[in-house]
């Protein structure tokens, strides 16, 4: 007797509800699940190796993969856009449909980070350079000239992935806003709630219905904690302490990692 697939064992019977953290364990489709994730990065990584890598995820024990998504290749110029045929010399590395698809092909999961910014080690933190010739423009707040282009980028890239959300038969099952907003608080008054909301705004605007959260270090505080919204922690060391000040934060939440790096 073999066993059935994620999507078989997740969604054969119908499929009625996504990803929830509605109590101190996730559901996905009203079934209890634990994720093991990591991260895979399909604008890191051939095209033709997407499949093989993947794969060797699923082999290794995850059930989810995870991915940022890169503003600065997928806009390269305003209003021109790449998501895998778009003609630049990055085109084949930016078809995040297929890499979704095949995502859900080798029975993966997956979560998706769009930003706008990423950090991820990435020029700019994922924001293209020409946002910078906007006279005026203050990148990461609720100014307006930076969230017409954020909700510019944001329509198109969402325009490809509401299709591929869990409920919807696809393999998306949560987004992240933002991306360690928190470090962005000097230590006097809030952080940029207004643009966080915002940003969650345009998302529920162009369709996205999966499960939203944030990420951030829970040493450094819960500055960027938006009501109602999954924080998850991003850490290096003593994680213990990490998920137990998590744990504070959000007591009837469960508790994720959403980034635990090593150097």
């Amino acid at each position: 007797m073999s066993l059935p697939t994620l999507y078989e064992y997740y969604s054969s019977s119908g499929i009625t509800a996504g990803l929830s953290d509605s109590q101190t364990y996730f559901t996905l489709n009203n079934k209890n699940i634990t994720l093991f994730s990591g991260a895979m990065h399909y604008f890191r990584v051939p095209q033709e190796y997407w499949r093989d890598r993947l794969r060797k995820m699923r082999a290794a024990g995850s059930n989810v993969v995870e991915t940022y998504v890169p503003w600065n290749l997928h806009e390269p110029q305003p209003g021109v856009f790449d998501f895998g045929n778009g003609g630049s010399d990055f085109q084949k590395l930016l078809d995040i449909e297929k890499f979704l698809k095949i995502a859900q092909e080798e029975d993966l999961f997956a979560i998706v980070r769009p930003g706008p910014y990423i950090c991820s080690e990435w020029e700019f933190g994922g924001m293209p350079s020409w946002l910078l010739t906007e006279k005026g423009i203050k990148v990461r707040t609720s100014d307006g000239i930076f969230m017409r282009y954020v909700a510019k980028f944001f329509s198109a890239l969402f325009a490809v992935l509401a299709a591929l959300q869990f409920t919807k038969g696809g393999s998306i099952i949560a987004f992240q806003i933002e991306n360690e907003y928190g470090n962005t608080y000097s230590g006097s008054g809030t952080v940029g709630m207004v643009y966080l909301e915002g940003l969650k705004q345009i998302m529920r605007d162009n369709g996205l219905v999966e499960l939203f959260f944030t990420s951030d270090t829970p040493g450094y505080g819960n500055s960027a904690q938006m009501d109602g919204i999954l924080y998850t922690a991003n850490f290096q060391t003593d994680a213990n302490y990490q998920l137990s000040t998590l744990k504070s934060y959000q007591p009837d939440k469960p508790l994720m990692v959403m980034e635990y790096w090593m150097v």
